[in-house]
């Protein structure tokens, strides 16, 4: 079967269509449908327990304080502390009990016999369940009871201190703040627990499991995780078939001249384009470091193998957890980010032989504003958290608190004009070739791609502090799973093609094919794949059906980024020790298997309705994470780093050994990572959660369990192994600075590579992929 680019673009634009369809619908309904923040909270006795702007004032106070960071919310965020909607449902029924056990025995609850106790049981979670949602909100007497019990014990926590926890004295300055973080903890913990009128679920669809206060998994989590099963299997076989079937042909070095690095002419702005790699690897070494220290966190949250104690100085003081996260989180998008950057700019010039005037003065200017908003957020960052801006200025300078965006919102709309900025001038780099193809031709397909990556960052400002947390979580995911599963994979996929082309191992014709082949499959699944993340924040029950199958059909793609990795992988050896190229495309190689094991098999696994409701927000999800996060995308912008690095250092001064030795020690790390320490202590937290409860799952009590901790610590050498790797490339990336080729003072007429690419492919001396 073969299939005409002008076909495959033409499906691609009306998947792209049907996605912005669906999505804008969701984002409708979920101002229609979402629970509203009620003018009041009130008790039997009409008396005010909190107002609309409490929990307004508590959701700000939260942001300010990173305290997403340091917990979770609705199950997202950080894993370090309990979830906060989780640990108020629990406070809650726990207060409720004792309650009801006095008023109706005399007696504390713990004292009652069994009969009694399931009565009291009975009565909290029918109080529970029957409350009903409207501008003024009715608590019985134990509920109100309880609603004050916990506001004092966050008072008593985030603003007093509790070491143990990680939290430090005065984490939230105020104790009214810390009241007010417990009236938002409390909101989204009775919509968590209030039936959605008219059906016989929660709004959360009956998510944390707590049986205290009603909440057992839904029908919908257990009949579409069947159906998720019967999908995967046609889907894997459906997506054997298609790769099969489809003549999308493999890379291979069979009849075609490589050129070699020394042999390739390099432009003035190829040479501002490789300073992005050392900032990045830098922004590297900085992001492991702290992976390192929140890895220990877990272990001794107090100090720093007992150096705190030895020399009076205590990290968690000085960086507690919440600002390390932030950081940790955020250095992670901005390294892979910058080399993305780089080597987008790097391309152009490469392919097109055509440098335009005034091109490396604003690649200059931008690699210069992007070290001023990186540094500028960062530090906004820590600023906002320690409480140095008053007013609004928190979320505007400083710390928008939300986990992958905390960054200030004037950092974010830099970061936006970066991007922009970045598709223009790649647009402008691309001209020449821009002007010969069609538009779904080679560079227009990664001008697409980095301009998604930008339109899909808008999201981020469609919220503010005073949004409800449902809206800002439907928000936040487009940002963050959207470009996860949308526009990174779109542009791995483009970036992949532009370098096989430009290692001469596959035809711009046949290249384009498969960049929107496996495009088609990515946006047509990935894009409402984003959807498995409502499931739980308070939307409608109809996100679980849509949710499981997109999820689910995002399998199918992964297995078509799994074989041209392994077509790639033939293609290389066969090329022999002769190929320059060969460590770029090991990491492209180790992408796409990270890729497939990260998103496909953990993303599949814990995304089935049923075990997510009991996994979500484990550190099963951390394996996740840093398999498909570091695994797949950080693979491909080290890969492509290596790349540009191979063009620009003197070919006689050029030496691979220390770049293999971090490919080793990263992949050896990263594996004893996710399977020696995430994914063991995941499988327990999932039992422990099945077993006791959300909420026990995500205690202290949880972590300071012998085996758990015993895990910790197995864990570490796999960070170790990471940190090694990332210095020894940061050490070379740097070294490879001081010998690199001399810069030309002006762009090449032509290049070996831009000569097949602004040539037809018949002049590459390959036909295998016309239409």
């Amino acid at each position: 079967m073969r299939l005409q680019r002008e076909t495959l673009a033409k499906v691609l634009v009306v998947v792209f269509v049907l996605n912005l369809i669906v999505m804008g619908a969701g984002a409708y309904f979920a101002y229609q449908q979402s629970p509203q923040r009620p003018d009041s909270i009130v008790g039997p006795d009409g008396g005010v327990l909190a107002t609309n702007a409490d929990i307004a004032a508590g959701k700000a106070a939260f942001q300010r304080n990173g305290m997403m960071n340091l917990g979770s919310i609705l199950g997202n965020g950080a894993y370090f502390g309990e979830d906060y909607t989780a640990d108020a449902q629990d406070r809650l029924v726990s207060n409720m009990r004792r309650y009801v056990a006095r008023e109706r025995y005399d007696a504390a609850y713990a004292d009652l016999d069994g009969p009694e106790r399931a009565a009291v049981d009975r009565v909290v979670t029918d109080q529970l369940e029957r409350g009903e949602f409207g501008s003024t909100i009715r608590l019985t007497a134990a509920e109100s009871y309880a609603f004050r019990q916990v506001e004092d014990a966050y008072v008593e926590r985030y603003h007093g201190g509790a070491p143990e926890h990680g939290v430090p004295a005065r984490f939230v300055d105020t104790e009214r703040d810390a009241r007010r973080v417990a009236d938002f903890a409390l909101w989204t913990a009775l919509f968590a627990s209030f039936d959605r009128p008219g059906a016989d679920h929660s709004y959360t669809n009956e998510w944390p499991y707590n049986p205290g206060a009603g909440n057992a998994p839904p029908v919908s989590a257990i009949t579409w995780s069947v159906v998720a099963m019967v999908l995967l299997v046609a889907g894997g076989g459906l997506g054997i078939w298609l790769y099969d079937s489809v003549d999308l042909p493999e890379p291979t070095t069979d009849g075609v001249d490589v050129p070699h690095p020394s042999d390739v002419d390099l432009a003035p702005s190829q040479f501002a384009a490789v300073r992005f790699v050392p900032v990045a690897a830098l922004l590297f070494v900085a992001q492991t470091l702290l992976g390192g220290l929140l890895a220990h966190y877990y272990i001794e949250r107090q100090g720093f193998y007992g150096l705190g104690d030895a020399l009076g100085i205590h990290p968690m003081s000085l960086l507690p957890f919440a600002g390390a996260k932030a950081w940790h989180i955020d250095l992670a998008v901005l390294w892979i980010a910058t080399l993305w950057l780089g080597v987008g700019l790097f391309l152009p010039p490469l392919l097109t032989g055509r440098d335009p005037d005034g091109q490396k003065r604003y690649v200059n200017l931008l690699l210069g504003a992007l070290v001023v908003v990186v540094g500028g957020g960062l530090l906004g960052i820590w600023l906002g958290q320690h409480g140095y801006f008053d007013g609004s200025l928190w979320w505007i300078l400083g710390n928008e608190g939300l986990e992958y965006l905390e960054v200030g919102r004037l950092w974010q709309v830099g970061l936006l004009a970066g991007f922009v900025g970045w598709t223009a001038l790649v647009a402008r780099g691309f001209r020449p070739l821009l002007a010969k193809e069609s538009r779904f031709g080679l560079a227009h397909l990664i001008v697409y791609a980095g301009g998604s990556i930008g339109l899909l960052f808008t999201a981020s400002m469609l919220y503010t502090p005073q949004t409800t947390m449902v809206v800002t979580e439907f928000w936040r995911w487009w940002v963050v799973h959207m470009w996860v599963e949308g526009a990174f994979e779109f542009f791995v996929v483009a970036i992949i093609g532009v370098s096989l082309v430009s290692m001469n191992l596959l035809t711009r014709r046949s290249a384009e094919k498969a960049v929107m082949f496996e495009a088609l499959f990515v946006m047509g699944a990935g894009v409402i794949g984003v959807s498995h993340h409502y499931w739980w924040i308070g939307l409608p029950q109809y996100w679980v059906p849509i949710g499981s199958v997109f999820s689910t059909l995002e399998f199918v793609p992964l297995v078509f980024i799994l074989y041209e990795a392994l077509g790639e992988y033939r293609a290389m050896r066969a090329a022999g020790e002769s190929f320059p190229y060969r460590l770029p495309f090991a990491f492209i190689v180790a992408s796409g298997v990270w890729n497939f094991v990260g998103a496909g098999v953990l993303g599949f696994f814990i995304n089935l309705p049923l075990v997510n409701y009991y996994e979500h927000g484990t550190f099963l999800t951390v394996a996740h994470a840093h398999a498909a996060m570091f695994g797949a995308f950080g693979f491909l912008a080290l890969g492509m780093a290596t790349y540009v690095l191979r063009f620009t250092t003197e070919p006689g001064e050029w030496v691979e050994r220390n770049l293999w030795r971090a490919f080793w020690l990263w992949n050896v790390g990263l594996a004893w990572m996710v399977l020696v320490g995430d994914v063991p202590v995941g499988f327990l937290q999932l039992e422990t959660v099945y077993t006791h409860g959300y909420d026990a799952g995500r205690s202290l009590a949880f972590y300071s369990r012998p085996l758990v901790q015993g895990l910790f610590w197995a864990r570490l050498p796999g960070d170790v192994l990471v940190i090694l790797g990332t210095v020894v490339f940061a050490y070379d990336v740097l070294k490879k600075r001081l010998v690199r080729r001399d810069e030309p003072a002006s762009a090449p007429a032509h290049t070996v590579i831009s000569r097949r690419i602004l040539g037809t492919d018949r002049d590459a001396g390959t036909d295998s992929g016309d239409d």
